[in-house]
């Protein structure tokens, strides 16, 4: 009997739940007519079908597939696998190559052809409906309505239309928000720093967007991607649309910005939204102005330092970044000021009470000296050596039991090539003990060079393991001076530090 695996997903808002449970019940149906045996069901939620990278459901499929758990996959329609060309095509030769068929109720038995031709269809059709959605948000964007996402400081209008269907993009000022958004621009035009507006704006309890805490980068921003409170244009009443693009980053299927020419932006009057006037809003370019150019000039300074250093770019800035956390909050600790620790969530968001810094290379010392002494302490040494003793006992005792199995296995196939030798001699020749003579000749030769390739018995433990662990504890800290071992040492300390922040 034909063992099956159900698959399904829904992935707009046109779409629900029951979506999925309607694809599986036709399946079943299908399955049940032809008398396949259902061994699994995989679904996929709420997820696009222009990548298979991100679907737990595909994925779980594919490595089930490959443990030879089902014969073949069966889905309402190709497209409810995948729409892109590519995957479609990957998710064949994997299947392929596992022994797996795909059929599908819309198509039948998948095939080469099918791949081609209905993954080419699949992918002109997301183009297509990429090119309407887009011709479409421009079309309500210059009629001022919103072709995005819903701003701080705005509602979303709900009304009907003539015809009964709702009308979408409409927005209206919510004074409350307004006030605060005047607020912000006034602060940052006279000078107060985004992270002390932030602090003072979560201090006085004002709900941040979306009901979130305010940070810093929520009221700065990007400028040249208008992104942060002070580069919104809504604000003083033009709307900006088509700004950022999106394309699927093939790697790990997630979609990555990229920022249009200036030329392809759509900007629409909407001056009804107003919620800035001109003055404060060219007061607080002002301040950008003076802040980027203060940036140049500290920029100018750093260029050689980070030129001589970038390799150390890719890892963390300090050794224990990421690793620390305030005594009060909870919240991570990290550098606030050069070389200073202190809580993130005091200095970004003022919600904490914790003032204390501490200086980097004092934290760092302690850290240090306290993981060395735990290292190192009798436990601890005795723990690690009877970790060692039995890790290498259990793989001695995995490698003697499959040396015995492998051993009882050949005497077992020569048991069997000498036996059909024995009929044969004995005029009892059959056409099949040819093939079945090969077979085992094959498994043999396998075995053979299997056994061969086998690694030999892990010597005794040397008797100065304990003292050898010692001495590597205490050379870890040295490594850090070394330019040549730095890297290695570094990230050698942040994974005893998470393994010691985990343990508790």
């Amino acid at each position: 009997m034909i063992r099956v695996a159900l698959y399904a997903r829904y992935s707009s808002d046109n779409q629900s739940v029951a979506s999925i449970e309607d694809q599986l019940r036709i399946c079943r149906d299908q399955a049940a007519r032809e008398k396949w045996k259902v061994v699994g069901t995989y679904k996929d939620a709420a997820i696009s079908g222009a990548s298979v990278t991100l679907r737990p459901g595909i994925q779980a499929l594919l490595a089930d597939a490959q443990a030879g758990r089902f014969d073949m996959v069966l889905a309402e329609a190709l497209d409810r696998v995948s729409r892109d060309q590519a995957d479609v095509a990957v998710l064949f030769k994997h299947l392929k190559f596992a022994g797996v068929e795909i059929a599908t109720l819309a198509e039948g038995q998948i095939s080469e052809f099918h791949v081609g031709l209905k993954g080419t269809m699949n992918a002109l059709f997301l183009k297509d409906l990429a090119a309407k959605t887009h011709r479409g948000l421009r079309g309500r964007v210059e009629k001022g309505k919103a072709g995005g996402g819903l701003c701080y400081g705005y509602d979303v209008v709900r009304r009907l239309d003539g015809g009964g269907d709702q009308v979408r993009g409409e927005r209206r000022i919510n004074e409350a928000e307004a006030v605060v958004v005047r607020r912000i621009f006034r602060e940052f035009s006279t000078g107060k720093s985004p992270k002390a507006i932030a602090r003072d704006l979560n201090r006085d309890g004002i709900p941040g967007p979306f009901g979130k805490l305010w940070g810093d980068t929520t009221i700065r921003g990007h400028v040249c991607r208008g992104t942060g409170i002070v580069n919104n244009e809504l604000y003083v009443g033009v709307l900006v649309w088509n700004r950022l693009r999106y394309i699927k980053n093939p790697s790990t299927g997630k979609r990555v910005s990229r920022i249009n020419p200036e030329s392809e932006w759509i900007r629409t009057e909407v001056p009804e939204l107003r919620i800035v006037d001109d003055g404060l809003w060219e007061a607080v370019r002002r301040r950008q102005d003076e802040i980027s150019q203060q940036f140049a000039n500290v920029t100018k300074g750093v260029r050689a330092y980070r030129a001589r250093h970038v390799n150390e770019l890719r890892r963390p800035a300090f050794l224990f970044s990421g690793l620390l956390k305030c005594g009060c909050c909870g919240g991570n600790y990290g550098i606030i000021t050069q070389d200073r620790y202190g809580c993130l969530n005091r200095y970004r968001r003022g919600t904490c009470e914790n003032g204390h810094t501490v200086r980097r290379e004092v934290i760092e010392g302690r850290i240090l000296v306290g993981l060395t002494e735990r290292l190192v302490s009798p436990e601890q040494v005795a723990e690690a050596v009877r970790a060692y003793a039995e890790a290498m006992n259990q793989e001695n005792r995995e490698r003697r039991a499959r040396v015995a199995l492998d051993r009882k296995t050949l005497d077992k196939i020569d048991r069997g090539i000498s036996g059909i030798m024995t009929a044969i001699e004995d005029g009892l020749y059959q056409p099949a003990m040819k093939a079945r003579m090969e077979e085992l000749e094959r498994q043999k030769t396998d075995l053979i060079a299997r056994m061969s390739e086998a690694p030999e018995d892990v010597p005794d433990l040397h008797p100065n393991i304990a003292e050898i662990y010692k001495a590597k504890v205490a050379n870890l800290s040295a490594a850090l001076e070394d330019p040549e071992l730095r890297a290695e040492a570094a990230e050698a300390i942040r994974a005893l530090g998470r393994a010691m922040t985990e343990t508790g």
